[in-house]
């Protein structure tokens, strides 16, 4: 699917596709949605590039990445997609600068797109090429990034909520709880890396594309790209310190989850040394020995089990004393 910007930000048809024709002046960008191989054959004609396939979108080489052919820019990068999901993934997104228009070439459809698209209408008109369009849809896309790293990390501070729990609220959890948690914070692992992934191919992607003649030439999309490229460092800084919590999250919770097991453990030890002094005499007075002098004891039995009481007794107050239990 191929939809047509006008300078006056609405959307227009490019007619027939099978025919060979001259592009109108006032396109000033084209977004390919999942072209057909017809629909970039018209791209090509109309543009006299060569409009890079999905396979040529997945090489992840430099030179393949972010290069310049005669008087067209062509720049790819990696973005988040599905981030509210449970399972985000990066797609390659083609930019390219083909004389005054910009050419998007995606399969996919980032939340940044219909975010740049719903405020195309408040871009001023002088911003309206398509340098200048490309400056203000990697603003966007960078400003969309922000606001996953920011919904990641109210989900996070909520989780370590559940991790930690209230102190004060000694509420029995199932005895899966942080195991559920753990893949809680796999996921958020997940999504973070993917961010920073994107962000390294931003981050290249501007270092390229600030150095295009049209972006040197113009003074409001140079500064724009200045801004741009901080607001990337500061995001992948923002990133790193999201990463170290997601860390100290996990190991909290493998931390936790390896305190109960020790305390299973340890009602276990203590259960059987308490248990221990009883069946001690247990053994004793149950020998068969024919000459036993407790045999013939009248009170023998309830002697025995008073013994028993009193041996399981006192090590289990040992061990409150102690603060063991």
């Amino acid at each position: 699917m191929i939809t047509a910007y006008c300078s006056n930000c609405q959307s227009v048809e490019l007619g027939d596709l099978t025919k060979v024709e001259t592009m109108r002046d006032d396109i000033v960008w084209i977004d390919m949605i999942e072209p057909t191989r017809e629909e970039e054959a018209y791209v090509e004609k109309a543009l006299g590039i060569e409009v890079p396939t999905r396979e040529d979108l997945k090489d992840i080489e430099p030179s393949a990445r972010l290069y310049t052919e005669g008087d067209a820019v062509f720049m790819t990068a990696s973005l988040v997609w599905k981030a509210e999901t449970d399972a985000p993934v990066l797609t390659d997104v083609a930019f390219i600068l083909a004389g005054k228009r910009l050419i998007t070439i995606r399969y996919a459809q980032p939340k940044s797109f219909a975010l740049f698209i719903a405020a195309l209408h408040r871009i001023p008109a002088h911003w309206r090429n398509g340098a200048s369009l490309l400056a203000k849809l990697f603003e966007t896309i960078i400003d969309r990034t922000a606001e996953i790293l920011e919904n990641s990390v109210a989900r996070i501070d909520i989780l370590s909520t559940h991790v930690f729990g209230d102190r004060a609220k000694k509420v029995r959890k199932p005895s899966n709880y942080l195991e559920e948690k753990l893949r809680d914070i796999a996921a958020h692992q997940r999504l973070v890396s993917k961010v920073r992934d994107s962000l390294a191919s931003m981050s290249r992607l501007m270092t390229f594309f600030y150095n295009v003649p049209a972006v040197q030439q113009d003074r409001a999309t140079k500064e724009l790209c200045r801004t741009v490229s901080r607001d990337i460092q500061s995001l992948n800084e923002h990133s790193s310190y999201i990463a170290g919590n997601i860390t100290f999250l996990l190991d909290a919770s493998l931390g936790l989850i390896n305190i109960e097991q020790n305390s299973i453990i340890k009602i276990f030890s203590i259960a059987s040394v308490v248990f221990l002094p009883p069946t001690l005499v247990a053994s004793i007075y149950g020998m068969n020995f024919e000459f036993m002098p407790e045999l013939h004891f009248a009170q023998g039995y309830p002697y025995s089990l008073g013994l028993m009481l009193v041996s399981a007794v006192i090590p289990f107050f040992f061990f409150r004393w102690k603060g063991w239990l």
